[in-house]
């Protein structure tokens, strides 16, 4: 475990792994539980091969700062802090959900620092999709009105109904607390409301894979492809899986970010 500071920032991350490639950047999305809850299943499937770097951006729990609102320019400065600190030369940068706007965010401010860029369940702007407004809204309300409706949710959103009834009542119990509607959580979710990266996308110059998930009702698909269509000579790929995909078909999105950063 190590921390970087960045404008007062105590900015949490993990180094595991190893590899003679670059380093993979797993990027988490909205949750104060960060990088443990999106990634702690799943970043072991690329540490043979690789070193894995997960920081945990302002709102999580391991991150210390002001509690000032967040920007996609201010997480991805975070994020760029941890690449310095602890890669040695350009990385491989996914990012999820919230993460994927930092994780784009990044890679057009510093391209430098960004060999391959993978954006997974992402959108570029939530200001005129009414339902990914009303959608996130009503996680906002409930956050600070109703924590165990909130948690049941985000539990029922994030992944597809065939997953839920395969896994059975007990597991699906299991995953209200993974999201607990924290102020670091409700502060993700402010800007996730905000967030629009639209212009920083023409500039993105590394090879991009865009990700989607056919059965996503969090972050419906067509904003996947719209990300797809704004990225300049992009690659695109579907799951089909809902939100968190990689808990669904972990295999089949281990298997298409191998290929990739192969």
């Amino acid at each position: 475990m190590a921390t970087v500071t960045v404008n007062g920032a105590q900015v949490h991350y993990e180094k595991t792994g190893s590899g003679t490639g670059p380093a993979l950047v797993l990027v988490h999305g909205t949750g104060s539980g960060g990088a443990a809850v999106n990634w702690g299943q799943t970043a072991p499937r690329f540490t043979p091969h690789r070193t894995v770097i997960t920081p945990d951006l302002s709102g999580t729990e391991a991150t210390v700062d002001d509690g000032a609102p967040l920007t996609a320019e201010g997480l991805a400065a975070q994020v760029i802090a941890v690449i310095e600190d602890a890669a040695d030369g350009p990385v491989d940068l996914l990012g999820f959900s919230m993460g994927a706007t930092v994780a784009a965010t990044v890679a057009a401010l510093r391209p430098d620092l960004v060999h391959r860029l993978i954006l997974v369940a992402g959108w570029a702007h939530t200001d005129g999709d009414e339902y990914l407004r009303s959608f996130f809204t009503l996680w906002q309300d409930l956050g600070t009105s109703n924590p165990a409706s909130f948690g049941r949710a985000v539990a029922m959103t994030g992944f597809s109904r065939g997953f839920l009834n395969s896994i059975g009542h007990e597991a699906f119990e299991a995953l209200i607390p993974n999201m607990p509607p924290t102020p670091g959580t409700l502060r993700h979710i402010a800007y996730d409301l905000r967030v629009d990266i639209r212009p920083l996308l023409p500039r993105i110059e590394a090879p991009t894979l865009v990700i989607g998930g056919t059965q996503d009702i969090t972050v419906p698909v067509e904003h996947s492809r719209a990300l797809h269509a704004a990225i300049r000579d992009s690659s695109y790929a579907e799951i089909d899986a809902g939100h968190v995909m990689f808990f669904e078909q972990e295999d089949a999105f281990v298997k298409l970010v191998t290929d990739f950063i192969a």
